[in-house]
C-alpha cells in the first residue's frame, strides 16, 4: 500500500494519567451542583411528592454520564466538561411550574415533556451548529445576556431560599421571610455555613475546588446538629437531606423504561408547550458552551470550532434525553478544573462521565444524605456571582443609561415573569439595541457637490470655468451601511434642501451593505420626487453582491428601479461625472468639439496667445500619428521623451497595480495634453496611455524641441511657462478635491 494513504496511529495512552487525574478533579467539582441544579429542575414535582428528589438527582446524574461518554466520540473542544448548568436548571424549573400549575398534564407525566423538552433542545443547537448559528449567537448584545444571567440568577436565589430557611411547603417567600417563626434554624446553620466555607474557598483557598469544600462543611455542620438532634441519623421523613436513591444498575434502568413507558400518555396537540422553551433553552446551553469553549482556548492557546461544537452538543442532550437525564452545556468550573489537573483531551470528558457512574452505582447511599440546604447554599452563592453588579457602572454615563435600562427590564422580566416570557423580552430589547444603534448611525458617508469634484477627464480651462459655476446642480452623496426601515427615511429628509436646486442627485452604492424592501420603496419616491422637477436620480457603483448575498442590481430592478430618462445607471462614480460633464457642457454650449473634427495647432488651447511665429516654428517639430480604438501609445517604464496634445479623440491613462489590475488616473480629451513629465525629466513612463476611441495626436519629442529652441529661444520659455501653469492648475485642483475629501 502506498505510504501516502496510510493512516498515522493515534496514541490512545497519551497523556492518560493527565486526564485521569482531571476527570476526577472536573468530576468532583460537577457532581455536587449537578445534583443541587436537577433538583431544582424538578423542585415544583418534588413539592408535590418527595420521591420526585431521587428521580431528579439520578436523571441529572445519568443524563451528565451520557453527555460525558457520548459527545467526546463525535469530536468538539478538547477537555470542555458539559452537565446541567443554572440556567438551564432556572427553564426547567419554570417549565415544570407552568405544566404543573395548568393541571392540564398529569404529574407523573411531566417528566416526559421534560424528556421531549432535552431532546428537542439537542435538535434545535443541531440546527443552529449546522445553519453557523454558532457564528451569530457572540453578536446578541451584552445588556440582554447580562440582563438574562442576572435574571436567572435572581429565580435561583429566590427558589433556593425556602430551602435555606426551611420553609413549609406551603408557604409563599415573601410570607416566609417575613413571619420568623417559621424559619428553621438547622436548615439556616447549614446553609450559612456552606455559603460561608464557599465565599471564603473562593477567596482564599485556590487548590481545592469551592464547591467541594462548601459541600463537606455543610455535611460536617448536618452530623454536629444530628448529634443533638437522633431523628437526623435516618432518612425516613427527613426533610434535611435527599433521601434515599436507586442507585443500583437495575434500579436506574427500571427509571429510564418507566419513563418511556410514559409517553404513551403524551397528548400530541400539548407538544407546542416545549417549543419556546426548547429554543430557549438551546439559545442558552449554546451561549453557556461556546464562552466556555472561549475561555478555553484562551487558557490552551487553541481555536474552538463554533459549529462542530453546537452539534456536538446537541448529539450530548439527545443522548442525555434518550436515558431521561437533563440537558447540559460546557461549564466553566469543571473545565478549568479539568485543565488544571492535567485533562488535555477528550479522554478526559469520558473519565469525566465513567467517573460519575461509578459514583453513583458504589456511592448512590451515601449521595442520599447530601443536605438539601447545603446545595441550596452553593447555588445561591453560584446565583449570586452571576449577577453582573458592575452594570451599576453605567449610570455614570449618559450613553450607557439605556442599555443599563435594558438590563433592568430583562431582569425584572425574568424576575416576575417567568424565563420563557424574559426570553422574548431579551430578543425585543436586542432589536430595540440595533436599531437604536443603526439609526443613529448615519447613512450617509460623505456629501459632495459638482464644484468640488470632478471626473478623472481634465478638462479645457473655459470648460472647467462652466463645470465650477453649474457645479451646484450635482450633489453626490456617497451611502453607507444597512438601508432599511430605520434608516432610509434619514436619507430621504436629509435630500430634502437640495431637491429643487440639483438637477442631477448621484447616489454612490459601493459602501452599502443590505437594502430592504421599505427602502427600495423609499428609493422610488425620490425618484418620483425627482422626476416632478426634471431632474436625475443617478446610481453608480452598485455592487454585484451585497454581503449578506443580495443581488441589489437585480432587487432594485425588481422593484422598478429601471434605467430611464429621469434614472441612470453607471458602473463606478468617474462614468457618472463624465456623463453629468458632458450634459452641463453641452447645455451651456462651451468648446463642444465634433467627434470627426481633427484640431489644428492654433484650436488646441495649451497654444492660445501664441504668435504666428512661435506656432510656426513649433509645428516644424511637430509629429502627427493616428491610433486605433484601445491601442496602446506608450506603456510603463518607456524610456521616451515626448509629450502629446489630443487633435481627436479621448486617451486614458492608467497606473498598472500588479496582475492584470490597474488604476484608471485620469482621461484626456481632444485640446488636452499629456506626456509632460517624462518630456521635462527624460525618465521612464510612470503610467499607461491607451487611447479610448479613433485618436489622433500631435507628438513633440524634447529632442527636437530642444533643436528648434536653438533657433528660436523665445519658444523655449513661452512653452515651458505654459507647462508650468498647466501642471500648477492640476495640483491646485488635485489639492481642492483632496481637501473636500479631508472635510466630509
Amino acid at each position: 500500500m502506498d505510504a501516502a494513504y496510510i493512516k498515522p496511529k493515534v496514541n490512545l495512552l497519551k497523556n492518560i494519567k493527565g486526564d485521569f487525574m482531571g476527570g476526577i478533579a472536573a468530576m468532583l467539582v460537577s457532581l455536587p451542583s449537578t445534583i443541587a441544579y436537577g433538583l431544582m429542575s424538578f423542585a415544583p414535582l418534588i413539592a408535590y411528592n418527595t420521591t420526585y428528589a431521587s428521580m431528579a438527582a439520578i436523571g441529572a446524574i445519568i443524563g451528565t454520564v451520557a453527555f460525558s461518554i457520548i459527545s467526546p466520540l463525535f469530536g468538539g473542544t478538547k477537555g470542555l466538561v458539559s452537565s446541567p448548568s443554572a440556567a438551564a436548571a432556572a427553564v426547567l424549573s419554570v417549565f415544570v411550574a407552568e405544566l404543573a400549575k395548568k393541571g392540564t398534564i398529569p404529574i407523573d407525566v411531566i417528566p416526559v415533556y421534560v424528556t421531549l423538552l432535552t431532546l428537542f433542545a439537542g435538535i434545535m443547537q443541531i440546527i443552529i451548529g449546522n445553519f453557523g448559528g454558532g457564528k451569530f449567537i457572540k453578536y446578541i448584545p451584552f445588556p440582554v445576556i447580562s440582563g438574562y444571567l442576572s435574571g436567572v440568577s435572581i429565580l435561583i436565589i429566590m427558589g433556593q431560599l425556602p430551602k435555606l430557611l426551611g420553609l413549609p411547603k406551603d408557604i409563599k417567600l415573601a410570607a416566609g421571610i417575613l413571619q420568623l417563626n417559621l424559619w428553621n434554624w438547622q436548615n439556616i446553620s447549614i446553609g450559612l455555613v456552606s455559603m460561608l466555607s464557599m465565599y471564603f474557598s473562593i477567596k482564599y483557598i485556590k487548590k481545592i475546588p469551592s464547591a467541594i469544600i462548601a459541600l463537606s462543611a455543610g455535611i460536617a455542620t448536618y452530623w454536629l446538629i444530628a448529634l443533638y438532634n437522633p431523628s437526623l441519623a435516618s432518612t425516613q421523613n427527613n426533610r434535611l437531606i435527599i433521601g434515599e436513591l436507586s442507585s443500583s444498575t437495575s434500579d436506574i434502568f427500571g427509571i429510564i423504561y418507566h419513563r418511556w413507558t410514559l409517553f404513551s400518555q403524551i397528548n400530541l396537540d400539548s407538544l407546542i408547550v416545549i417549543l419556546v422553551p426548547g429554543i430557549t433553552l438551546s439559545l442558552l446551553l449554546s451561549i453557556n458552551s461556546l464562552n466556555t469553549c472561549i475561555v478555553l482556548d484562551a487558557k490552551t492557546h487553541t481555536n474552538h470550532n463554533p459549529k462542530k461544537e453546537l452539534i456536538v452538543q446537541g448529539i450530548g442532550n439527545i443522548s442525555s434525553a434518550l436515558v431521561c437525564g437533563i440537558p447540559g452545556g460546557g461549564v466553566m468550573t469543571a473545565t478549568l478544573e479539568n485543565l488544571r489537573n492535567g485533562g488535555k483531551t477528550r479522554k478526559s470528558v469520558i473519565f469525566v462521565g465513567i467517573n460519575t457512574l461509578i459514583v453513583l452505582l458504589l456511592l448512590g447511599k451515601f449521595l442520599a444524605w447530601l443536605p438539601i440546604p447545603a446545595l441550596a447554599g452553593i447555588l445561591i452563592v453560584v446565583a449570586f456571582r452571576l449577577i453582573d453588579f458592575k452594570v451599576l457602572a453605567m449610570l455614570k454615563n449618559k450613553s450607557t443609561i439605556l442599555d443599563f435600562i435594558v438590563i433592568i427590564a430583562v431582569v425584572v422580566a425574568a424576575a416576575n415573569l417567568d424565563l420563557i416570557k424574559a426570553s422574548g423580552v431579551g430578543i425585543a430589547m436586542a432589536i430595540f439595541l440595533f436599531l437604536r444603534e443603526q439609526m443613529g448611525v448615519t447613512v450617509i458617508r460623505r456629501k459632495i457637490f459638482g464644484n468640488q469634484l470632478f471626473s478623472k477627464k481634465i478638462r479645457l480651462n473655459s470648460e472647467r470655468k462652466v463645470l465650477e459655476d453649474k457645479g451646484r446642480q450635482t450633489i453626490i452623496i456617497e451611502l453607507q451601511g444597512q438601508l432599511f426601515f430605520g434608516t432610509t427615511d434619514q436619507l430621504f429628509s436629509k435630500l430634502e434642501p437640495y431637491y429643487a436646486n440639483c438637477t442631477y442627485v448621484v447616489l454612490d452604492m459601493r459602501r452599502v451593505q443590505s437594502v430592504d424592501y421599505t427602502a427600495a420603496n423609499m428609493l422610488k419616491k425620490i425618484l418620483a420626487r425627482i422626476t416632478e422637477l426634471n431632474g436625475y436620480l443617478i446610481f453608480c457603483s452598485i455592487p454585484d453582491k451585497l454581503p449578506t448575498g443580495q443581488n441589489l442590481k437585480k432587487y432594485l430592478k425588481d422593484f422598478g428601479l429601471n434605467e430611464s430618462n429621469n434614472l441612470k445607471l453607471f458602473d463606478d462614480l468617474d462614468a457618472t461625472l463624465v456623463w453629468i460633464e458632458d450634459k452641463i457642457l453641452i447645455e451651456e454650449k462651451v468648446n463642444i468639439f465634433d467627434n470627426n473634427k481633427i484640431l489644428d495647432l492654433p484650436e488646441i488651447e495649451f497654444f492660445f496667445g501664441f504668435n504666428s511665429n512661435l506656432l510656426m516654428s513649433l509645428n516644424e517639430c511637430l509629429e502627427e500619428k493616428s491610433y486605433t480604438t484601445g491601442q496602446v501609445i506608450f506603456k510603463t517604464g518607456d524610456k521616451c521623451d515626448e509629450v502629446y496634445f489630443v487633435r481627436k479623440g479621448n486617451v486614458k491613462i492608467v497606473l498598472p497595480i500588479g496582475g492584470s489590475k490597474s488604476y484608471h488616473l485620469l482621461t484626456i480629451g481632444m485640446g488636452g495634453i499629456f506626456g509632460e513629465m517624462a518630456f521635462i525629466d527624460n525618465v521612464m513612463r510612470s503610467a499607461d496611455a491607451l487611447s479610448v476611441d479613433e485618436t489622433e495626436l500631435y507628438v513633440l519629442s524634447r529632442e527636437k524641441f530642444n533643436q528648434t529652441t536653438l533657433l528660436h529661444p523665445e519658444l523655449a520659455g513661452v512653452f515651458f511657462e505654459r507647462l508650468a501653469l498647466l501642471i500648477a492648475n492640476r495640483l491646485r485642483q488635485s489639492n481642492k478635491e483632496l481637501k473636500v475629501f479631508q472635510e466630509n
